[in-house]
């Protein structure tokens, strides 16, 4: 008997992940580091399941957006150094007893984590100090690194492990100019840092697009996220999209002019000759934007495609498979090969990041390791 959740699930392939791994580390120095973001369960493919995966591969560091997601990859037995990226200022505890790294962005959350450091006695923790270099979401500001390094002067609580900046374009040949402005100010500053506590944090600013356009610039450490997935920063640099969002028919329906309308709304016409549609399980709540009802996407089946009709609900969609040979149990691919994430970020005017990060963790994520 199938079990119910294998109706939907997104299928990870270990093969593309360790392709897309080798591309990128052809890119660096023998000597340089790896950090793999996995952050917003590793945008969207399974936090655990990836993290596994980017261990097994040889990966140096992971890097988490929040305490509560390093929790669970440290829990699952994951043992790489792991950066927390934004770490606050109420999780310290948790932070230190499973031997979590956070990043730094002000003087504040300095202050109040070698305070917690100070109280249970903890020398030397490793921190990580982000400079704001024209981002301007997180870190130190130019002007703010003398009061850094005088307090870090004083300090024994902590030991600077890296020092890390975010490029903002480093995409956008236009914005060229911008990214090495950014890159020639984050030199500058974790320079002064670097000479003022008297020893050599490593150094990374470059992400996945910097890695592909910049990587002279790949200092001691590079932060690989979109690319791992199969997402390229090149115009026809094809990675492969490692995951795969498939799903399986549920009912199969014959309908007529007369037997009314499909789904909500009514939006949902049936053609004079009559339409074939197919239920299948996925809908909103598993990420499918209802932007890509009524016909506004194809998804792949039996080597066609096929058209979403009527209003995509909460758990369930359906698709006109008019012409397709079709029947319950039969495989639709959402995204993967065909169509890829990037097509429905293109019909939706957004970017893959938004289209996989939503998909929840109710939908299972399998390794397929062949």
């Amino acid at each position: 008997m199938e079990r119910e959740n294998d109706f939907s699930r997104l299928e990870l392939r270990l093969p593309l992940c360790r392709d897309n791994y080798r591309y990128f580390r052809g890119l660096l120095k023998p000597s340089t580091k790896l950090l793999v973001l996995v952050k917003a369960n590793a945008y969207g493919h399974g936090a655990v399941e990836f993290a596994a995966m980017m261990q097994n591969l040889g990966a140096d560091y992971l890097a988490v957006a929040l305490p509560v997601e390093g929790i669970e990859l440290r829990k699952a037995g994951i043992s790489l150094p792991i950066l927390v990226l934004t770490a606050g200022t109420d999780f310290f505890d948790e932070i230190i007893d499973n031997h979590l790294e956070p990043g730094i962005p002000n003087l504040y959350t300095l202050k109040a984590f070698c305070n917690r450091l100070e109280q249970r006695g903890i020398k030397d923790y490793p921190v990580h100090i982000k400079l704001d270099t024209g981002m301007h979401r997180l870190g130190f500001m130019t002007g703010e690194v003398d009061e850094l390094l005088s307090f870090l002067a004083g300090c024994e609580d902590v030991r600077v492990k890296s020092i890390y900046s975010h490029l903002a374009a480093s995409e956008d040949p236009s914005e060229d100019e911008f990214t090495l402005g950014q890159i020639d100010m984050f030199q500058n500053n974790a320079s002064r840092i670097s000479q003022s506590i008297g020893y050599r944090p490593m150094w990374h600013i470059l992400n996945s697009a910097g890695i592909e356009r910049f990587s002279q610039y790949q200092f001691d450490m590079v932060r690989l996220g979109i690319g791992i997935y199969g997402i390229s920063a090149i115009p026809g640099k094809k990675l492969a999209p490692v995951a795969s969002l498939k799903v399986k028919v549920l009912q199969v329906k014959t309908l007529k002019q007369g037997d009314g309308t499909i789904g909500y709304g009514r939006h949902g016409k049936i053609a004079p000759e009559g339409t074939v549609i197919a239920t299948i399980p996925v809908g909103y709540a598993d990420g499918l934007d209802r932007h890509l009802g009524r016909g506004n996407v194809t998804f792949g089946l039996n080597g066609h495609r096929v058209p979403t009709i009527g209003n995509i609900c909460m758990d369930m969609c359906m698709i006109d498979v008019t012409g397709v040979p079709v029947k319950p149990g039969d495989t639709v691919t959402i995204f993967g090969d065909d169509p890829d994430v990037t097509e429905l970020a293109q019909i939706l005017g957004t970017i893959p990041y938004e289209i996989m990060t939503s998909v929840p963790k109710r939908i299972e994520r399998i390794v397929i390791r062949r």
